[in-house]
């Protein structure tokens, strides 16, 4: 769902949104460093936040990435699904991570 929402945004947008992506680096540093930190704390609510992070700061740079490619400007192919492949899995991964907390403990 989230891949095919990206891709209809990204052949939609016509604005230019590669100054986005100093930004996303900067969301997905600040993502690592939270769930770092969170290993050493423990905090419930912390995992729930930086997962709903994840999952946001990742589906941006499917997008980013996606427009790049729609764009012409990648065109080293292999980058670019490698990168697409990268931003699903993290996306997969924050889902994941969020429906796991929502199970109980039996």
């Amino acid at each position: 769902g989230v891949f095919f929402v990206m891709a209809s945004l990204s052949t939609v947008i016509k604005r230019d949104i590669s100054g986005m992506g100093k930004w996303l680096f900067v969301g997905a540093l600040v993502v690592v460093v939270g769930m770092v930190i969170n290993m050493f704390i423990g905090s419930t609510a912390g995992m729930m936040a930086l997962s709903t992070l994840c999952v946001g700061v990742f589906s941006l740079f499917m997008l980013y990435d996606l427009k790049r490619i729609v764009d012409g400007g990648e065109t080293n192919y292999i980058t670019a699904t490698l990168a697409l492949y990268l931003d699903l899995i993290n996306v997969f991964q924050g889902l994941l991570m969020l429906l796991g907390m929502g199970g109980s403990n039996d």
